[in-house]
């Protein structure tokens, strides 16, 4: 489903070229839930990005679904984002002006989808992440966890191959964080789509089925998380 394949980055700032990731190789199988784990400047962050064709790195390749994104033309980039790819922010950066509904049929308005059949893709995800009761909602009228329970409803919505979330959990409180993770891995039991999850918690990280822990730009481990090694149902 995904593959990134020496993969290098750079940025460049007041004191020159910065090396932010060297050299990177993984490989994604369908179905899974990846976590990408590491501490602040490890990395983790850029290579999502690039991995969801926000960015373009500066060497290796990219596939998604055997097509290599980083060889793509901006135009077929933004075409293949919108069919392939769902994203999840830690901010949830959802349109304040727009109900919970409105907010989570948007990608499918800009796949020229009727609105009759994005009304029913809506609503049934957002029964799925336990907001169907609250679907003519703003977003200043949900909490933070429920917020982020749209966001994911919404990157659901083009049933995309892959689904990139960059630290899913960073601003909500433990009880919640352990609900949006539930919630997480059973959409990815039911739905069977790749979820690839940045996180600096190693508890978070811990519960997904692969765990990949970058340091200083380098990939230091890879391999299943403790959860999947002694059995448990994820």
């Amino acid at each position: 489903m995904l593959r990134v394949e020496q993969v290098s980055h750079t940025f460049r700032n007041a004191q020159g070229i910065v090396p932010v990731l060297q050299d990177i190789n993984i490989s994604v199988g369908k179905g899974e839930m990846v976590a990408l784990l590491g501490s602040s400047g490890s990395g983790k962050s850029t290579l999502l990005h690039l991995m969801a064709g926000l960015m373009k790195p500066d060497t290796g390749k990219i596939l998604i679904a055997d097509q290599d994104i980083v060889r793509m033309s901006e135009n077929r980039l933004a075409e293949f984002r919108r069919t392939h790819i769902g994203f999840i922010f830690q901010a949830y950066e959802l349109l304040a002006n727009l109900t919970i509904r409105e907010n989570v049929e948007l990608p499918l308005v800009f796949q020229g989808i009727r609105p009759s059949r994005r009304k029913q893709k809506a609503m049934h995800l957002l029964e799925q992440v336990g907001l169907v009761g609250k679907s003519e909602l703003f977003p200043s009228q949900l909490s933070g966890g429920q917020q982020q329970r749209v966001s994911i409803a919404r990157s659901l919505i083009t049933e995309p191959s892959v689904i990139f979330a960059d630290e899913p959990t960073g601003n909500l409180d433990t009880r919640t964080e352990e609900e949006i993770i539930s919630i997480l891995q059973q959409l990815n039991r039911e739905m069977d789509t790749t979820f690839v999850i940045v996180t600096h918690e190693a508890e978070v990280a811990e519960q997904m089925q692969v765990v990949i822990t970058l340091q200083d730009g380098c990939l230091v481990k890879s391999g299943q998380s403790k959860a999947v090694e002694q059995g448990a149902r994820l």
